[in-house]
C-alpha cells in the first residue's frame, strides 16, 4: 500500500498516474488511402501567437515564390485550432515585449497592433499581510516593463488569425488534432478528432469522423500541455538529457473599473507562505487595459505540498487586500480564466525538431520566469519555424533540424540561457531562493552557475494542510466561486460529450483533495459520505473543464476534448 493511502502520511500524485500510452494512442502509423486524406502543404497545430506567427511569416515568404506555393497545393498553409475561434483557449497576463510583432510585420506601426498601449510606471510590492504592502524601490530589473505593450492574448490571436486568412491561410477552428501521423520514422501530418460521440464513445446522429491531414511539414504550436507535443517527444526521444518540465497555474480576472490604473503592478509574498516545506512560489500581476479595465491574476507553482492550496481561491484572497480593493472597488468583473504555464526554463526545453515536425512557443516551454514573458518568444519561434520550413521545402529537402540552432542563436535561446536556473532555488524557501535568484539576475546566470535540477510537480508529497482555512467566502459581487467563474469563461462543453480527462477514480484522500482544490473550474469532487482518511472516490465533472492543464502536472492527464468544446475567452 502506498504511503498515505490509509492516512499514514504524505503521498505523491505521481504514484497514482492513470495509464496512458502516448505513442500508442496518440500516434497513427497507417495512413488512409490517398482519396480519403486532406492534403495540405504545411499543417500548423494551434491557433495561438506561435502558430499564427508561423502561418503569417510562411505565407509572406511564399508570396514571393509562386512556384513553391503552387507545389504546396490548393491549401499551402492550414491552421488546426480546437477552440471555437483562434484565441478561444488563450490566456495570459500579458505585458508583451514588442520585438516579435516588429519582426513579423515590419511595415505596421504599433498603433496598428491590438494592444492597450504602453505603461511607463512600474510598482512591485512585497505583501506582508492583507493590509501591509512594502514597495520595493528601485523596481527590480525583471519587473521593469518600460516599452512593453499590454495585450489580451485572446484578442491578439484573433487579430493574427485575420491577418493569416487575408494572406491565404486555411484555418480549421473547432477541430482537435487527435493523433500525430507517423510513417517511416517521419511525421506526415495529423489526424483530426471525431465529432458527435456520446459519453461512452458511441456515435450520435450528428457523428462526423476525423480525417488524416497530411502535410510536407507539421508545426506543433499547441500551447500548454500539448498532447501531440508530448507524443512527439516520446516517439523521437526529444527530451533526452533534459530536465523535466515544471508548471505554474495562473488564474485571471478582467474588471471594468471606475478609475484608470496608471501603473503596472506585481506583488510577492502574502497570501503565499514562505517556508520551504510548503514550496509556495508565485505572485500576482495587476495591469491596466486602457482607461476603464484592469487585468488581475495570481500565479502559483504546481510543486506545492498542501493539498488545500487553490489558485482560484488565492486570487480571491488576494483581492481582499487593501492594495487591490483600492483598485477594484466599485468595479465589475467581466472575464475570468485559468491556464497552466511552463516554468522549467532553458534546461527543460526538449529538442525542437524531428523528421517532418518542429515545436514552437509554450509547447516547447519557451517562457522566461523571472521577467514573466513568453508571448514574444512564441512569435519569434513561429517566425523561425516558418523560415526553416520555407528554406527546406524550397531546396527540395525535408530536414528541419536547423530550427534548433536558429532558436538557440535567437533572442529566445540567449535570454532563456541567462535565466536557466531561476525557478529551482525557490525550492529552498522564499528568502534563500530570492537571494540566490538575485545573484543569478545580476550575473546573467553566471553565478551560481551550473545546471540545477528540476523535480516533477507530481513528485511533491501532498499533505492535508490548512491553507483552505483562510479563503474568503464568495459573495457573488467581489469574491466569486468556481462554478460562476466557469460560466463567465464562456465554456460550452456538451453535457453528453466524451470524458477527455484521464484520472484514477479511487485514490488516497490527500490526492483527491489536491485535485479538488487545485482545479479552478470545480471539475473534481469528493462524495459527502467519503471517509475522512484512506482511499476515496473522485467524481469528475469534465464538462466544467476550461482546459487549463493543471491536472496533468498533478498526477492526472488532460486529453483533447471534441473540437469546439471548452472556454471561449475573448479579452483574457
Amino acid at each position: 500500500m502506498a504511503a498515505g493511502s490509509n492516512g499514514g502520511g504524505p503521498v505523491a500524485p505521481s504514484e497514482f498516474a492513470p495509464p496512458v500510452d502516448s505513442t500508442g494512442e496518440f500516434i497513427k502509423r497507417e495512413l488512409e488511402a490517398d482519396d480519403e486524406r486532406i492534403e495540405v502543404g504545411v499543417a500548423i497545430v494551434g491557433g495561438g501567437p506561435a502558430g499564427l506567427a508561423c502561418a503569417n511569416r510562411l505565407l509572406a515568404l511564399l508570396a514571393d515564390e509562386p512556384e513553391l506555393m503552387e507545389r504546396l497545393g490548393e491549401v499551402p498553409v492550414a491552421v488546426v485550432e480546437k477552440g471555437k475561434a483562434c484565441g478561444a483557449h488563450n490566456l495570459s497576463g500579458a505585458m508583451m515585449r514588442p520585438s516579435g510583432l516588429q519582426q513579423l510585420f515590419p511595415d505596421l506601426e504599433p498603433s496598428d497592433w491590438p494592444t492597450y498601449g504602453t505603461v511607463e510606471k512600474d510598482a512591485v510590492y512585497w505583501m506582508l499581510s492583507r493590509n501591509r504592502a512594502l514597495p520595493l524601490k528601485p523596481t527590480p530589473p525583471p519587473f521593469r516593463n518600460h516599452g512593453n505593450y499590454m495585450v489580451s492574448v485572446a484578442e491578439l490571436s484573433r487579430w493574427l488569425a485575420g491577418k493569416a486568412e487575408e494572406a491565404g491561410a486555411y484555418i480549421l477552428t473547432e477541430t482537435s488534432a487527435q493523433q500525430l501521423l507517423v510513417e517511416d520514422g517521419a511525421v506526415r501530418g495529423i489526424r483530426s478528432g471525431d465529432k458527435g460521440r456520446g459519453k461512452e464513445g458511441e456515435t450520435l446522429g450528428n457523428f462526423e469522423p476525423g480525417s488524416d491531414v497530411t502535410a510536407r511539414a507539421t508545426v506543433l504550436a499547441e500551447g500548454t500541455w500539448g498532447h501531440l507535443t508530448g507524443a512527439a517527444i516520446r516517439e523521437f526521444d526529444l527530451a533526452q538529457a533534459r530536465e523535466p518540465q515544471v508548471w505554474a497555474l495562473g488564474v485571471k480576472e478582467v474588471w471594468e473599473v471606475p478609475k484608470p490604473l496608471e501603473r503596472v503592478i506585481h506583488t510577492l509574498g502574502w497570501p503565499l507562505r514562505y517556508g520551504a516545506k510548503w514550496h509556495e512560489f508565485g505572485g500576482s500581476w495587476i495591469y491596466p487595459m486602457g482607461s476603464d479595465r484592469v487585468s488581475i491574476g495570481f500565479v502559483v507553482g504546481l510543486d506545492y505540498t498542501d493539498a488545500t492550496l487553490s489558485g482560484h481561491d488565492l486570487l480571491q484572497q488576494f483581492k481582499t487586500s487593501k492594495l487591490v480593493r483600492g483598485i477594484l472597488e466599485g468595479g465589475k468583473r467581466v472575464a475570468w480564466g485559468a491556464k497552466a504555464i511552463p516554468e522549467g526554463g532553458y534546461w527543460a526545453m526538449p529538442k525542437l525538431s524531428a523528421p517532418g515536425v518542429v515545436i514552437c512557443g509554450d509547447s516547447a516551454g519557451m517562457v522566461n520566469v523571472p521577467i514573466l514573458k513568453g508571448i514574444h518568444y512564441a512569435i519569434h519561434s513561429g517566425i523561425l519555424a516558418a523560415e526553416t520550413i520555407f528554406e527546406t521545402l524550397k531546396a527540395g529537402g525535408s530536414d528541419l533540424s536547423s530550427y534548433d540552432r536558429r532558436v538557440e542563436d535567437s533572442v529566445i535561446g540567449r535570454e532563456l540561457y541567462q535565466s536557466r536556473n531561476m525557478k529551482q532555488p525557490f525550492g529552498k524557501g522564499f528568502f534563500l531562493g530570492g537571494a540566490i535568484t538575485n545573484a543569478m539576475v545580476i550575473s546573467k546566470g553566471r553565478f551560481p552557475g551550473g545546471r540545477w535540477e528540476n523535480h516533477r510537480d507530481a513528485d511533491s508529497p501532498m499533505t492535508l494542510g490548512g491553507k483552505k482555512d483562510a479563503y474568503p467566502k464568495p459573495d457573488g459581487k467581489y469574491i466569486f466561486d468556481k462554478l460562476s467563474s466557469v460560466f463567465v469563461s464562456g465554456n460550452a462543453t456538451r453535457d453528453d460529450a466524451p470524458n477527455h480527462i484521464r484520472l484514477r477514480r479511487n485514490v488516497p484522500r490527500e490526492i483527491a483533495e489536491t485535485w479538488r482544490w487545485m482545479c479552478p473550474a470545480g471539475v473534481y469532487e469528493i462524495p459527502d459520505d467519503a471517509p475522512a482518511s484512506g482511499s476515496v472516490d473522485v467524481i469528475v465533472n469534465y464538462t466544467n473543464c476550461v482546459q487549463c492543464g493543471a491536472i496533468t502536472a498533478k498526477g492526472g492527464r488532460l486529453t483533447p476534448p471534441e473540437g469546439g468544446d471548452g472556454p471561449l475567452y475573448t479579452i483574457t
